[in-house]
């Protein structure tokens, strides 16, 4: 049986590592580390959950979210925004199955990406 598809855009290669490590007991995960070739990727794939940063090289997160969110092709993907920004992750939480704020608890990052299964 296939898993579902994580898709990591972190451009913190450490977190990033995390993030997939985390995740792979449950989902096959892809990492990324720059909002442009998120957004390549974009055309390609239909991830299952996305686990997205705000602040990346190349396009932001929010540019991504926004993407993904205008996009009916995505329409059931669920999306984890984890940043250390504050200020962006709450005017982007309506946009978000769910925010969370670095450092991230990779217990509750397991936790809650089951949920969204």
């Amino acid at each position: 049986m296939t898993k579902p598809l994580a898709l990591i855009v972190e451009d913190d290669p450490h977190l990033s590592r995390i993030f997939s490590i985390t995740l792979s007991e449950s989902f096959e995960t892809e990492t990324i580390t720059d909002g442009s070739h998120a957004l390549a990727r974009l055309k390609e794939v239909v991830p299952h959950l996305l686990v997205l940063d705000i602040n990346l090289p190349g396009a932001s997160g929010s540019e991504v979210l926004h993407a993904i969110r205008s996009d009916e092709r995505f329409g059931a993907v669920r999306v984890i925004l984890a940043t250390a920004d504050s200020l962006q992750a709450y005017d982007l939480q309506d946009k978000a199955d769910i925010v969370l704020l670095k450092p991230v608890s990779i217990v509750q990052l397991r936790d809650l990406s089951e949920r969204l299964k």
